[in-house]
């Protein structure tokens, strides 16, 4: 094989040494069968028929038979059955040994339901909304009016002025997601690549491999198959979810996520190498696989800010990392899909990750081919950076 062309005979090796390892199908495959876990519960629970035992007495069983005929208009995936007892002891018992779930009766304020251990939210709704609504428009008929006059003007909405109120929750969920596929992905992929690296050169493999091929191609072989396989195992995540979400109430938002989504894969891509390259670096820098701890500490911590800047930074400072390498990897595509961010913006910003990500290969490359041949112990950047090759 050509020294031109080595790097893809490294990009194989590597992505078949690691399509093979046990530990990397077994970690996939977990992640899937939790993820299908996950969307099959969300899935699961919004279709479940739910059935709520109330205990009634004489007193109560005509607010108890309203509250029923209004369930199913409140709530079209429940239902409220009533049980008759004959006083308040009854029913107390009728709760404690669990026949029922609930027990309606009126006090000095209003109306209570009393539970066992607790209330169900869902009955807990359904009664107020009902209880609410029939008292009010019997008060309101004692007063010579109706629930409409006396509810008149007390309507409360939300509006935001920038962007879609539905959207923005949505972005906030994705946007999330995205930021935690990122820093595991480029965290887990690029500590692989570290201790690779480290293992070629403890070993002294990488002498030999060196007499074959340019360093360069080595490196750059090791990138790809680290970004093919982060990429593959993104969409593989990505495909599961987007199949799990069209099975629940996200499933109608999911055409308006789709360019947001399609954006972030690329930007992954282009900060993920970045990424990628610098852990690469640590790898070569250390000599022992006990050294790359500290020799990846730099990266590491780059990727918790990036991390948490995208979960917790908000306004201004958002706007101005959304433009920053590799902060921009995570960012940009989160304003993507909520809306704050236009294509063009995100192509610009691109653009700035992409190069700046060719700037990172660039310098990479010089200390990594040169300290992959140091091996009298753990190397500092400036000692790389001037080590003769």
């Amino acid at each position: 094989m050509s020294t031109n062309t080595a790097w893809t005979l490294v990009a194989k090796r590597e992505l078949s040494v690691r399509l093979r390892d046990k530990t990397f199908i077994g970690s996939t495959l977990l992640s899937l069968v939790i993820l299908i876990a996950v969307f099959g519960f969300q899935a699961w629970n919004a279709n479940k028929e739910a059935t709520y035992d109330v205990a009634v007495t004489s007193q109560s069983q005509q607010m108890g038979q309203t509250i029923a005929e209004a369930a199913p208009g409140i709530d079209d995936k429940v239902t409220v059955e009533l049980l008759d007892v004959a006083d308040d002891q009854a029913a107390e018992a009728a709760v404690m040994d669990e026949s029922a779930d609930a027990w309606l009766h009126q006090t000095d304020d209003g109306w209570q339901l009393v539970g066992k251990s607790e209330v169900n939210s869902t009955l807990q709704d359904i009664t107020t909304q009902t209880v609410s609504s029939t008292v009010l428009a019997a008060n309101a008929e004692r007063a010579g009016t109706d629930v409409a006059t006396l509810q008149q003007g007390t309507a409360v909405t939300t509006d935001i002025l920038d962007g879609d109120a539905e959207q923005q929750g949505i972005a906030q969920a994705v946007g999330f997601g995205m930021a935690i596929l990122f820093y595991m992905s480029a965290a887990i992929f690029g500590m692989y690549l570290a201790m690779s690296v480290t293992e070629e050169k403890q070993s002294r493999i990488v002498e030999i491999i060196a007499t074959s091929i340019p360093l360069r191609h080595l490196l750059f072989g090791k990138l790809i198959a680290a970004v093919a396989l982060a990429v593959g195992q993104l969409l593989l995540y990505a495909a599961v979810a987007v199949v799990g979400a069209s099975f629940t109430d996200w499933g109608d938002l999911l055409p308006g996520l789709t360019s947001g989504l399609a954006w972030f894969v690329v930007f992954f891509i282009a900060g993920f190498t970045m990424i990628a390259a610098m852990y690469a670096v640590s790898g070569a820098l250390a000599s022992r696989q006990e050294d790359i701890q500290s020799t990846s500490f730099p990266v590491t911590m780059l990727l918790m800010v990036m991390f948490f800047g995208a979960i917790f930074a908000s306004g201004t400072i958002v706007d101005v990392l959304a433009w920053i390498p590799p902060f921009s990897a995570i960012l940009q595509p989160m304003r993507l899909v909520s809306g704050e961010a236009q294509w063009w913006e995100a192509l610009i910003s691109l653009g700035i990750l992409a190069a700046a990500t060719v700037a990172v290969i660039l310098v990479a490359e010089r200390i990594y081919r040169r300290a992959l041949m140091q091996t009298g112990g753990k190397l500092s950047y400036k000692d790389a950076w001037n080590a003769e090759l």
